[in-house]
């Protein structure tokens, strides 16, 4: 139902239909459209980003596989249908998560961070620092090429595409971890 009409335009009706369950089960779960959507986009996102983190491979420092897991749930996002929907018809619904306050799925998104930049200290492949402080940081400078890079894209010019400025991304996150 979101994907075919966006956030603001579903109803718990148009759920229940398509799920096939009827409303009043939908409302024993959810008091509204907002807190079904809110658990889906939880649901999802916590679901790319753990997807997006590589497997640990022997020999391969920890750094690198924050790097890659970063600039890939970047990616990852940017091409999730529910993400794209929300951007292009419903992008207020992200503003809270942006200027207010952190959600669920970006507090788990910081705890998963925030392990592998433990254990980046522990192999000497991350810069020392305070792990709260730098999963923090580094979900900053993410959120902020998820949500914006089509801002600053230019289809006529390659150096100006997406896999340039996720290059950029990797070679800011490179240099930002390296101890």
């Amino acid at each position: 139902c979101v994907l075919a009409v966006g956030v603001r335009r579903t109803t718990m009706t148009d759920v229940a239909r398509r799920a096939g369950v009827s409303r009043m089960t939908l409302y024993r779960r959810w008091p509204d459209v907002r807190s079904l959507v809110g658990d889906l986009m939880t649901r999802e996102w916590i679901g790319v980003a753990t997807g997006a983190m590589p497997e640990r491979r022997p020999g391969v420092p920890t750094r690198t596989l924050i790097v890659d897991g970063l600039v890939a749930g970047v990616a990852a996002f940017r091409a999730h249908p529910l993400f794209r929907k929300i951007l292009d018809v419903d992008p207020e619904l992200l503003l809270p998560y942006v200027l207010d306050r952190r959600g669920a799925s970006q507090e788990a998104l910081l705890e998963l961070i925030a392990e592998g930049l433990r254990e980046g200290h522990a192999d000497g492949s991350v810069r020392p620092g305070h792990p709260a402080l730098q999963a923090r940081s580094l979900l900053l400078v993410v959120q902020s090429f998820t949500l914006s890079l089509r801002t600053m894209t230019d289809p006529d010019a390659p150096d100006l595409s997406d896999e340039a400025f996720l290059a950029e991304l990797r070679t800011i996150l490179e240099r930002t971890l390296t101890p």
